[in-house]
């Protein structure tokens, strides 16, 4: 099975991720941010990967550098769990309807970290979740798994429905990427012979 474990621990966080990329959705998240853990949540259930994540960070000061760290070691989960790559379709994407909010996300899963980001959220704090935090967890996500990601709001105006749906349409776009390819499970997806 493609499972992965990651601790990071610094002097501003001590963060846990379990990540089983062929699972069922079952999450078990606690990032001292509640609206976070309820995204995270929605990430795990609809990408169908079995999560925990755990956090102690100095939300006194702010939600940054639990943001940021869960998504560093989210990411270096997901590309522990991949391994070589071997037999994934390697590329999706997603349009998610989230109420009156649309989002796009499309990601390859290529070895070559890049985020194109196109996301406004109008209003600064959902719950207690800074809405500027978004960009920060898909970058450090991005960038240490090792993926081009690009997300894009095409419409909306409701800020909790923007971020969760931006949570499932991720889910559900590395969902199909990871998936396996009955006909070439064999194959590294790449002329390269490498990812």
């Amino acid at each position: 099975m493609r499972i992965a474990e990651i601790s990071r621990k610094t002097a501003e966080t001590d963060v846990y991720v379990k990540l089983n990329l062929d699972g069922k959705g079952e999450c078990e998240i606690s990032t001292g941010i509640g609206f976070l853990d309820h995204m995270l949540n929605l990430f795990g259930k609809h990408g169908r990967f079995d999560l925990v994540v755990k956090c102690d960070g100095d939300i006194e000061v702010d939600g940054h550098h639990t943001t940021e760290d869960i998504g560093i070691a989210l990411g270096q989960a997901f590309k522990e769990a991949l391994g070589d790559k071997r037999g994934i379709y390697r590329y999706g994407s997603t349009i998610l309807p989230m109420d009156e909010a649309l989002i796009l996300t499309a990601v390859d899963i290529s070895g070559r970290p890049y985020l194109r980001y196109r996301m406004k959220i109008p209003a600064p704090m959902v719950g207690d979740f800074d809405t500027e935090l978004l960009r920060e967890f898909v970058i450090a996500f991005a960038f240490n798994a090792g993926i081009t990601l690009h997300i894009r709001r095409l419409d909306g105006v409701n800020s909790h429905h923007i971020i969760e749906g931006t949570f499932k349409s991720l889910g559900r776009t590395l969902k199909k990427a990871v998936a396996i390819d009955e006909k070439a499970k064999d194959e590294i997806p790449s002329t390269k012979g490498v990812l």
